[in-house]
């Protein structure tokens, strides 16, 4: 209906009070409890009480002590495109909010024009049009409050992309690393396995050893270089992901081999309520929870009139010369109230919609804090197990390592054959990478743990 702007003026001061008394409809947010335990389950003792260095907030990475790693880092920062891309949904987000804000101001337009009738009559007009919906019922306070909600969710998932891809330059970096300390290893061991070839050709040539003894040095020899050919090419392939993770061609990209010198920090897990406040992947989905929260109350507004105020005022005239003149100007107000009467189950439907979008958020939400607790609580656990592992290894290695020298001297002095010296080699090369690879897992797994805490320990 349309009202008359004289009985528009006399209900002014009812109107006045309807607005001021004007609420939001649907559910006030509240954030869902979730069962959070008192501690970690596999911190125990495994983890020192406090963190060994001063770690600033969010640079988790320089508690290893690696100013290449830190270096890469850094370029993640202003370089990586998935995060640039997540920083642009942020943005798109933030413009979201702001579209939603101006639906509380009124919409005010324009509108010049000239018309010439059949009896070649021409009459000009300029006028101003505004149109303002009253937010009696919260409509647009709701959906202001979902835009907002889905910005600082879009601002974690920031953070969260950001996050990701500093762990996984990490881990890539950490493992290229350990594929260096590999190829040094075998380098050594073919080199070793040469001496052992040689030596064994020499033997034979002079009738000590017999023709097997030279093919089982010559295959150990050869299956020894194919594993280095094999190391080198994991490490071109870590390299490359390096690159684009630094936001860098491939081509214009490369890490010289080094020894992997790193420390392993120790990090204390604190409290697992914590997490609901440094994991940005949960508090993203606790943000999306609440916007869908806000998401009802639009859906329920839909049952109330929407009250919208018009006014239009202008010139008009068959003049241009005297367009703009106190007898050409016009000017009109009103007031539109409209609702729906009937829509056969439409916006109950939407509400029933909404309320379910609500609930699985909110599932979501706490699959997110049940997820991230196991992510710590595995992390953990690998850390504690593998540094277990790493002190038995290092006594196989070097048990290994003797019994190598103890038969090389027995085949030397002619004791025993080839096969042997072969046996204890291959069970020494064994070890020796298994000690990389244990090193490898240990500083996959402290990357996991920093991430599955938030990227920080304060």
């Amino acid at each position: 209906m349309r009202f008359r702007i004289d009985s528009f003026r006399r209900s002014g001061p009812f109107m006045a009070a309807v607005l001021l008394a004007g609420c939001a409809v649907g559910p006030d947010y509240k954030k869902p409890d979730t069962a959070t335990p008192a501690q970690y389950k596999e911190a125990g003792e495994w983890v020192k009480a406090n963190p060994g260095d001063a770690v600033p907030k969010g640079k988790w990475w320089v508690a290893f002590h690696d100013p290449i790693l830190d270096a890469l880092e850094e370029q993640v920062q202003v370089s990586n495109q998935t995060l640039a891309a997540a920083e642009a949904r942020y943005r798109q987000a933030h413009a979201s909010v702001k579209a939603a804000q101006s639906g509380l101001f009124p919409t005010v337009g324009y509108d010049a024009g000239a018309t010439r009738t059949r009896a070649t009559a021409t009459r000009y007009s300029v006028s101003l049009d505004a149109q303002w919906e009253i937010d009696l019922w919260g409509r647009i306070r709701r959906t202001v409050e979902a835009a907002k909600a889905t910005e600082e969710a879009s601002a974690a998932d920031v953070e969260n992309a950001r996050l990701s891809m500093q762990a996984d330059l990490a881990t890539a970096y950490f493992s290229l690393r350990v594929a260096d300390t590999g190829n040094d290893l075998l380098v050594d061991m073919v080199k070793a396995f040469q001496s052992n070839y040689d030596l064994t050709k020499n033997r034979y040539a002079a009738g000590v050893v017999s023709k097997v003894d030279v093919v089982q040095a010559q295959t150990q020899l050869l299956s020894t270089q194919a594993q280095l050919i094999d190391l080198r090419a994991t490490r071109a392939t870590l390299e490359h992901s390096i690159a684009v993770l630094a936001g860098k061609a491939p081509s214009e990209f490369m890490l010289t081999p080094v020894k992997l010198d790193v420390h392993i920090p120790g990090v204390p897990p604190g409290v697992p309520s914590t997490l609901l406040e440094r994991r940005p992947d949960i508090a993203s989905a606790e943000r999306s929870m609440a916007a869908a929260n806000a998401r009802i109350g639009v859906a329920e507004a839909a049952y109330f009139p929407a009250l919208s105020l018009t006014g239009n005022a202008g010139y008009a005239g068959g003049e241009l010369a005297k367009l703009f003149s106190a007898p050409n100007r016009f000017w009109a107000l009103g007031a539109d109230l409209a609702g729906t009467l009937l829509d056969f189950g439409a916006r109950s439907a939407q509400v029933e919609l909404q309320r379910a979008a609500y609930d699985e958020q909110v599932a979501n939400y706490r699959q997110a804090v049940l997820g991230g607790l196991q992510e710590v609580e595995d992390n953990l656990a690998t850390v504690h197990w593998l540094t277990e592992e790493t002190n038995v290894e290092t006594e196989a290695v070097r048990a290994a390592r003797e019994s190598v020298a103890l038969t090389l001297n027995q085949y030397k002095a002619g004791t025993v054959s080839f096969l042997n010296v072969a046996l204890v080699q291959a069970t020494q090369l064994n070890e020796e990478r298994t000690m990389v690879t244990l090193l490898g897992r240990r500083l996959a797994a402290t990357v996991a743990l920093m991430r599955a805490l938030g990227g920080t320990w304060q």
